[in-house]
């Protein structure tokens, strides 16, 4: 039954994905960890054991927390980060209710290595336009919120995350990169875990407009317009991906949400 402290699998599916997405902690035992390595879309594991000590980091957020079955263990770690002064609830039926209903979870294997703030970093050449902005985009939103994305010259691409330990993308010869026909953004869609109809739909779109091939979706060409305007717009990289994140957070939403919906003006002949 749903409390004022819980959350369904339903009503987080439709926020993961969105700006609106609470902050999600799994605190699984490693057991169950093992039985499933996987994650619900976004979420970091923690231990419920040092809860008192990385529950100030979340001051502020949004959290719903995910232990196996929605029991002991996130209403526990709920309710200790609630009396923190963190806004926190738990999901109902854990992470084996998420899975049971068929929605997307991110191989945990496939997630690079977090940097001791508990960040993934990430690194790919400057100036993005279509692939290096959307694939930045799909990271935050569905796998790690707090991502780092550098961009640099192209020639010391591999060099940077070789040093930084960062995660190189959408670069030759590495793994997250273009296959055959697909950009890195449908790599990254099918390699995390996450297809679903609203973001294949999104992947072909991004697909036609960085490989030229428009033909693919009737909404290519004006991602092509929108992606080259910014670019113009913007000589700042960081700040030419905020602005295209907002870009692909209503293309996910017309996706998901609207694609049924048309404009209806005008309704008829105006009378004389």
């Amino acid at each position: 039954m749903s409390s004022y402290t819980s959350i369904s699998s339903d009503k987080l599916s439709r926020l993961i994905g969105t700006a609106r997405a609470p902050t999600l902690i799994d605190v699984r035992i490693d057991e169950d960890f093992a039985a499933d390595p996987r994650l619900i879309p976004g979420a970091m594991r923690r231990s419920h054991r040092d809860v008192q000590d990385w529950a100030p980091r979340l001051t502020g957020q949004s959290v719903v927390v995910v232990c196996q079955k929605g029991l002991k263990l996130s209403e526990g770690t709920a309710a200790w980060l609630r009396q923190s002064g963190v806004a926190a609830e738990s999901l109902e039926g854990g992470h084996l209710a998420w899975t049971e209903s068929q929605k997307p979870a991110v191989p945990a294997d496939k997630v690079p290595k977090r940097d001791g703030r508990g960040r993934t970093v990430w690194v790919t050449r400057e100036r993005p336009k279509i692939d290096r902005i959307a694939c930045p985009w799909l990271i935050r939103r569905f796998v790690d919120p707090a991502a780092v994305f550098l961009f640099v010259k192209s020639s010391e691409v591999e060099a940077v995350a070789d040093r930084f330990e960062a995660t190189p993308f959408d670069i030759e010869n590495v793994f997250w990169s273009h296959r055959g026909e697909l950009c890195t953004f449908d790599v990254m869609v099918r390699e995390f875990g996450l297809s679903t109809p609203p973001l294949e739909r999104l992947a072909t779109m991004v697909r036609a407009a960085d490989t030229a091939r428009l033909d693919l979706s009737p909404e290519a060409p004006g991602l092509l317009a929108a992606s080259l305007g910014l670019s113009r717009m913007f000589d700042d990289d960081l700040e030419q991906l905020n602005a295209g994140m907002l870009l692909y957070d209503a293309l996910y939403r017309w996706c998901r949400d609207a694609t049924g919906e048309t404009h209806n003006w005008p309704a008829g002949k105006v009378k004389p």
